[in-house]
């Protein structure tokens, strides 16, 4: 079956007068996203630190080869999956916002390095108004155990950069610890696959004129296997959406 966009769902919503924004008496849904690539060793760690109160955890799975599924279904037999065979942080992250059902979704990693009790950061700011919330390691209350000296002067280079093309003051670029408004993420699109997916959430929210906010947030190391991120390699992708992003004369919208 073919995937509609949020935008598209929100049009006939509002054609039969139905609105999809949470009125100012419902209390908003949340929506809690993992990308998972054989995860099986994290998952058990990073399903019990999410909240019990998070309305949906949807799992976006890139064909993994282990326990990663059935793990999950055992943990939290309530667990919606979705299927992203094609290879990249990105692309999974797509599929996993047009099938949230959430009014707010907080996208979390599936490596134990991001810690699900503080997604009520996330949910307090969106409440708050903001309607992009990122994380932060190197703002004030933020912390990681897993940069290194290189990735740090890297991030900040790329916020400087951000700032100066864009105008956006965040303190960290590429942290994928993020919330949004499900009526947000059609004003960002989303059109890269790999990590760089983080930046240009950020930069697009940005210059579509939302509503932004950063939360302290502390970083931990990878708990099992091997992390994907190429510091070089995600480097240069970034630096190439970066210069993309300039060169577009309007903010990109999906529709």
């Amino acid at each position: 079956m073919a995937k509609r966009s949020l935008l598209s769902s929100h049009r006939e919503e509002a054609s039969s007068g139905v609105s999809s924004v949470p009125s100012a008496n419902k209390i908003p849904t949340l929506t809690v996203m993992i990308p998972t690539l054989n995860e099986a060793g994290n998952l058990p760690y990073v399903l019990n630190t999410i909240p019990n109160w998070v309305d949906e955890i949807l799992i976006v799975d890139g064909r993994s080869q282990d326990d990663t599924l059935r793990i999950a279904k055992v943990l939290r037999p309530d667990i919606r999956v979705v299927h992203e065979y094609r290879p990249g942080k990105g692309a999974a992250m797509k599929t996993g916002f047009e099938a949230a059902k959430g009014d707010f979704i907080i996208a979390l990693d599936a490596d134990g390095s991001m810690d699900g009790a503080e997604i009520g950061k996330f949910r307090d700011a969106l409440l708050a108004g903001a309607d992009y919330v990122k994380g932060t390691r190197f703002g004030p209350g933020g912390g990681s155990a897993d940069i290194t000296r290189f990735r740090r002067f890297g991030d900040g280079g790329i916020c400087f950069l951000i700032w100066l093309l864009f105008g956006a003051r965040y303190t960290d670029a590429t942290y994928g610890y993020i919330g949004v408004k499900a009526e947000s993420v059609d004003k960002i699109g989303i059109d890269s696959d790999g990590f760089e997916v983080e930046t240009l959430i950020g930069i697009r929210a940005q210059r579509a004129g939302l509503r932004t906010a950063e939360v302290p947030c502390f970083e931990s190391s990878r708990i099992h296997g091997t992390s994907n991120l190429h510091a070089l390699r995600d480097g240069l992708r970034i630096f190439k959406v970066i210069v993309s992003e300039r060169l577009r004369k309007r903010p990109h919208v999906l529709g």
